[in-house]
């Protein structure tokens, strides 16, 4: 019997340091290969799947600024790694024959479509999934950011958060404190009034002025992103104030 998914469109936010693995550093293919498959899965539930990728398995604009460099430019230069990251995902993808489109916030009509809200949508209805790449296409905006906005733009159901070793939030680093508390729901105020590290507070208003829940979850464990479709208890769920 056919599982009935949770959510009808959805956004995956992915972070940079996620598609480096173990590593630490680029891009693993094994843990493209690995998400490409959990992304598939989901595909074949019938849910329209569009992904948000970071890029700090690359650069990060926050490096950059701390190395004397103008914050715009550094900024600028993450953007272009998230492409670099999107296309390498939709290599991974497509080789599993899932039809992909990349969408840019920078034009680069040679590697990518412009980003044009209607146009993702159509492409989302037809079951294409869509790679949202360079972030907001300014500076100053991170990619959890771009996830919130995007997600705001398509009507999506839900913000998937993959993290990379982490399979929730908790009120302290749990890899450097065992007795971390885990918390399996939260409201956007709680985030905020907090403090805690889970999105930027530009991102967190976004999400809590348009109603959009975040489900935070480890993307290590394979099968997860189906489970976060199915509505299972994974990882922590973020919703209304």
């Amino acid at each position: 019997m056919r599982q009935s998914a949770k959510y009808n469109r959805v956004v995956l936010k992915l972070s940079g340091e996620a598609l480096a693995g173990d590593v630490g550093y680029g891009i693993d293919p094994k843990i493209i290969e690995s998400i490409a498959h959990q992304i598939k899965e989901i595909v074949e539930l019938g849910v329209e799947v569009a992904v948000v990728v970071g890029a700090g398995n690359i650069w990060r604009g926050k490096t950059g600024s701390e190395m004397g460099m103008d914050r715009a430019t550094a900024d600028y230069m993450g953007m272009l790694a998230t492409v670099m990251n999107a296309l390498a995902l939709q290599d991974g993808l497509e080789k599993l024959d899932v039809e992909t489109r990349v969408q840019s916030s920078i034009e680069m009509r040679q590697v990518a479509e412009p980003y044009i809200r209607r146009r993702a949508i159509r492409h989302l209805e037809k079951k294409r999934v869509v790679i949202f790449a360079a972030g907001t296409g300014n500076p100053y905006f991170s990619t959890d950011t771009t996830a919130a906005l995007r997600a705001a733009e398509i009507e999506a159901e839900v913000i998937l958060m993959a993290k990379n070793n982490v399979d929730g939030v908790y009120n302290a680093d749990p890899r450097v404190v065992k007795d971390a508390k885990k918390y399996t729901e939260l409201s956007y105020l709680d985030i905020l009034n907090e403090g805690l590290g889970v999105m930027d507070s530009t991102a967190s208003s976004l999400c809590m002025d348009n109603q959009i829940p975040l489900l935070v979850f480890s993307i290590t464990e394979p099968g997860n992103i189906k489970k976060a479709v199915l509505g299972e208890n994974i990882g922590t769920i973020v919703r209304g104030k």
